[in-house]
């Protein structure tokens, strides 16, 4: 089996994708069953090879999910979680700014009628 590349595998629709994992484990389950019964080095040294490459489909399909999520909820007021920006915790946890600097009613009407006051100091 040669290994699959992944810009072959981002052409592929998902059902393509699908059916190519689906092939490549049955291929995997024949090489275990071949290793148990004593098989050849080559059949041996390809085990590797088809993991890596139901690594890569999944990779490419868990990809092309996440893609289709983030086009369906764009725009959206809310989002799953996974498909947040992650920053840290307490990034997540602090006010966004116009929340920091709003001010109420009573506060707008006391620094306007009452201002900071400034001092001119003359020597």
């Amino acid at each position: 089996m040669v290994r699959v590349k992944a810009f072959e595998l981002r052409s592929k629709t998902s059902k393509e994708l699908m059916k190519e994992l689906d092939e490549m484990k049955s291929e995997l389950s024949q090489l275990r069953v071949a290793k148990v019964s004593g098989g050849a080095a080559s059949k041996l040294a390809k085990i590797k090879v088809v993991r890596k490459n139901i690594a890569r489909i999944l990779t490419v399909y868990n990809q092309k999910q996440k893609a289709e999520a983030r086009k369906q909820y764009k725009g959206k007021k809310y989002q799953p979680l996974d498909l947040r920006p992650k920053k840290t915790r307490a990034i997540r946890r602090r006010l966004k700014t116009e929340q920091k600097y709003a001010k109420t009613q009573k506060q707008k009407t006391r620094s306007s009628n009452f201002p900071m006051r400034r001092f001119a100091v003359t020597m």
